[in-house]
């Protein structure tokens, strides 16, 4: 087996990781900008927190999407027939919740407002729950036959652990969504950010140990759990604990570990298999018998290692430049200005003398 093999699957892993790292609290801000922002000047700054964000974080999934063709075309084939509609229903979900940032604020009208704001907080909830239940799916099995073709239909994906991590997902980014708008916020807004962290870090935590005993159980014939998954159960364990403590920087990062950690486990679970068939185990899609020949994966692995870290620094400037906390007196309505006083020789009054500092009777 050629080692590019396995280093494109890693780099694969990689870019969902990242995805879900970058807009896992895109998609918690998009869930909680109508109960962190009461008014339309509170909503308004939630949505800029991620504002210059959100769509650099989104060329993640297209460059995994893209990979996944280019290093693995059997296994996109197969994935993307298998979850054609479901593709399609995501794609809605991140045309809505795009169209949402930028339509949004084109009219001053309040029912204008409100209904992109619904769109936008169903977008931002379908979309990790279908990549869950997508992502989970291959894991747990799809009925696959011995040409690799998928012979089920739409209502096979939904199975109780691809719901469940769906779900799971959700609450991960509901909750780093959260952390991430204390880290950005003042004022009533920080307030109900932190409050939201509170009330949801719990749920997440129990979930996420859920989810990982649910993935140990159906990928491994092991008692004890692996590094990947002991880390996702100690980070959102830890993640709880920072958020009651008020510790809103390191609360944020034990929750990117959380997210990252939970998708990690995925992927490893999964191989040498990039999906599972649940009609027989000889009809497992592999790494091996998906992957691209050799010479195509030397010269994506020359582009990836000189394109991924340019990628990598910038974002991380732009991160840089866009860290300021936002405040939603800074979207207030202004009171129109009062007219200016005239000046100079207009001051006097028709015969010679100046007016009262009083002003006009």
């Amino acid at each position: 087996m050629s080692s590019l093999i396995p280093f494109w699957y890693i780099v694969i892993t990689i870019l969902w990781t990242g995805f879900f790292v970058l807009e896992g609290f895109d998609f918690g801000v998009g869930m909680l900008h109508n109960a962190v922002g009461r008014d339309d000047a509170g909503r308004r700054a939630a949505i800029n927190t991620i504002g210059p964000l959100w769509d650099g974080n989104e060329v993640w999934l297209i460059v995994a999407g893209a990979g996944m063709f280019a290093a693995f075309p059997g296994w996109y084939a197969t994935m993307f027939s298998a979850y054609n509609l479901a593709l399609v229903l995501l794609l809605a979900a991140l045309m809505v919740r795009g169209l949402a940032f930028e339509y949004r604020g084109k009219r001053d009208a309040a029912r204008w407002r409100r209904t992109w704001d619904v769109l936008m907080t169903v977008g931002s909830v379908l979309a990790p729950l279908l990549i869950g239940v997508a992502l989970a799916g291959l894991l747990h099995g799809l009925p696959i036959n011995s040409d690799q073709d998928y012979t089920g239909s739409f209502w096979d994906l939904l199975q109780p652990y691809a719901l469940f991590t769906g779900v799971t997902l959700v609450l991960i980014c509901l909750l780093h969504g959260a952390t991430f708008l204390r880290l950005k916020t003042t004022d009533d807004m920080y307030q109900r950010s932190r409050q939201a962290a509170r009330r949801v870090a719990p749920v997440t935590a129990a979930f996420v140990i859920g989810f990982i005993i649910w993935t140990h159980v159906t990928a491994s014939t092991a008692f004890f759990l692996n590094v990947i998954e002991l880390l996702a159960v100690l980070a959102v364990l830890t993640a709880v604990w920072l958020v009651y403590a008020d510790s809103d920087g390191f609360a944020f990062a034990a929750t990117t570990v959380t997210i990252a950690s939970a998708i990690v486990a995925i992927f490893v679970a999964l191989y040498p298999n990039v999906m599972v068939s649940s009609t027989n185990a000889a009809n497992n899609l592999t790494a091996q018998n998906t992957a691209s020949p050799a010479y195509p994966l030397k010269v994506m692995s020359v582009v990836a290692i000189f394109l991924l870290p340019v990628v990598l620094i910038y974002q991380t400037w732009t991160y840089y430049v866009f860290r300021r906390r936002i405040s939603a007196a800074e979207f207030q309505p202004q009171a129109p200005s009062a007219a200016p006083a005239p000046s100079g020789a207009a001051l006097q009054s028709p015969d010679g003398a100046k007016p009262s500092a009083s002003g006009p009777a």
